[in-house]
């Protein structure tokens, strides 16, 4: 199975969903896999359990 799509803290939102922490950029483990609701353009945040920049997947 392919692994999606991840993205970064500070991109855009490519469509409106759910996103959820998939991991820390700096390579560690995120404290809490939180999810979020964008919409489309949105800006993605840094994680919010971690305050650090993080990569996101789309979950729905």
């Amino acid at each position: 199975m392919a692994k999606s799509k991840q993205f970064k803290t500070g991109e855009k939102a490519p469509e409106t969903g759910t996103y959820t922490v998939d991991s820390l950029v700096n390579g560690n483990a995120s404290k809490n896999k939180k999810s979020i609701e964008l919409n489309e353009g949105d800006q993605f945040p840094p994680s919010p359990s971690d305050n650090d920049a993080a990569y996101w997947v789309k979950t729905s």
